[in-house]
C-alpha cells in the first residue's frame, strides 16, 4: 500500500483525523498543541496521527492535500484546514457547526 493509499484510508475510515507533530497526549509543536486543545475542549473524539514517526508520511500528507503545513484536520473524509483555520472556525462557532452538520457528536458546545 502506498503512503497516499494509507492516508486516504485513514481519512475515509475515521470521522475526525488530525495529522500532527507528536501525539494528542504529547504534541511536539505549538500549532499541533493548539488544535488538540480545541478538539479536546469541544469534546470530539478524534484520531491523532504523528507525522514525525515517518518521513514518507510527513511529506505524503502535504502532497495528499497540497497543503504545506502540519497539523491538518480532516472531518468525515474532508480536509478542513490547519491550525489558523481551525482556531478561527472554533472562535466563530463554525467548527462546532461543521461537526454537528456531519453528524459527529461533541460532549460540549463551547
Amino acid at each position: 500500500m502506498s503512503i497516499q493509499d494509507w492516508i486516504k484510508n485513514e481519512v475515509e475510515t475515521n470521522d475526525v483525523v488530525l495529522f500532527m507533530k507528536g501525539t494528542p497526549s504529547f504534541p511536539q509543536c505549538g500549532f499541533s498543541g493548539q488544535v488538540v486543545q480545541i478538539l479536546d475542549y469541544v469534546g470530539v473524539p478524534y484520531k491523532g496521527i504523528n507525522v514525525l514517526e515517518d518521513d514518507a508520511l510527513r511529506q505524503g500528507i502535504k502532497e495528499f492535500t497540497n497543503w504545506p503545513t502540519i497539523p491538518q484536520l480532516y472531518i468525515k473524509g474532508e480536509f478542513v484546514g490547519g491550525c489558523d483555520i481551525i482556531r478561527e472556525m472554533f472562535q466563530n462557532q463554525e467548527l462546532q457547526s461543521v461537526l454537528a452538520e456531519k453528524g459527529i457528536e461533541v460532549s460540549q458546545s463551547a
